[in-house]
């Protein structure tokens, strides 16, 4: 069979599409390279400004407004606990390859959510791209972002971007369409425009189920990350990575503990901002 029919030339294609994009859109991914690397150096920045004691206490404060008393406690002893194996800076590192990721992902993804709610047409066409995004191997999106940025951080995070953005997307769509009809036709009758229908009845009901896919961005950006170390991306990720390849099992575990309390901390927040956060004291 193979011997009959010739082999399709999907490899030359794709390496000539990107050879293009390297050619004639080079400028962009400069730009988008020193947006990205400014934006990764200055939370990594911020971070590193205050004490570890006082954006530990700022961060316990965080999770006890939204996710209560005992999530403050873990988050607590897993911030003292990363702070004394000596993993704060890398963690803190994380957190900014992290932030820059969601943040990119949020600020495309929601209004690509909320396009596809308002048009079927738009959804038809991007459902099938989420779906080929979300199923590709995650490694596979490190080879490109190599190519067009370089080793480092930024090609961490563009990676992360395209592994992570799908469910902010589809969660935004989903829970826009959810709003009740009665709600959007009352609106209607008293004569809201578009844009305040949108902001004052659609995004205020739709907002938990918004924040949900927001936070497995956050998760899938994280994991991302820490893939990303293979590519030059410095933190935990490149920690876990070294461990890994040097087979030492205990700097491994007190790297992937650290990443654990990270992922705990980043989890509970943003899943109950989304519900309005929990102020009793048993939650």
């Amino acid at each position: 069979m193979n011997g009959m029919i010739p082999k399709i030339p999907l490899d030359n294609w794709v390496e000539g599409a990107v050879a293009w994009l390297d050619v004639n859109l080079n400028w962009l991914f400069d730009a988008i390279s020193a947006v990205v690397g400014f934006m990764v150096n200055s939370f990594n920045a911020g971070l590193g400004a205050l004490p570890n004691l006082i954006l530990i206490g700022l961060f316990v404060i965080l999770a006890w407004r939204f996710a209560g008393r005992n999530v403050a406690l873990v988050i607590l002893f897993g911030l003292l606990l990363i702070d004394n194996l000596g993993y704060w800076d890398n963690t803190m590192l994380t957190l900014a390859l992290v932030l820059t990721a969601s943040i990119i992902s949020v600020v495309f993804g929601v209004p690509l959510g909320i396009w596809s709610a308002r048009s079927d047409t738009v959804r038809s066409i991007v459902t099938p791209v989420l779906d080929f995004m979300q199923t590709m191997p995650a490694f596979v999106y490190l080879i490109p972002a190599v190519f067009f940025f370089g080793t480092g951080a930024v090609p961490g995070v563009i990676a992360s971007v395209i592994f992570a953005m799908p469910p902010t997307i589809r969660l935004t769509n989903l829970g826009i369409r959810q709003v009740p009809t009665e709600m959007v036709e009352a609106s209607d009758a008293f004569g809201s425009t578009p844009m305040q229908k949108l902001m004052k009845v659609q995004l205020p009901l739709a907002k938990p189920t918004i924040m949900a896919g927001i936070n497995q961005s956050i998760m899938l950006s994280l994991s991302m990350v820490v893939i990303g170390s293979m590519i030059g991306a410095r933190g935990l990720g490149a920690d876990v990575y070294r461990a890994v390849t040097q087979i030492r099992i205990g700097e491994g575990f007190e790297a992937g503990l650290a990443v654990v309390f990270l992922a705990i901390m980043l989890d509970r927040i943003t899943q109950n901002i989304g519900k309005g956060g929990k102020r009793s004291a048993g939650k």
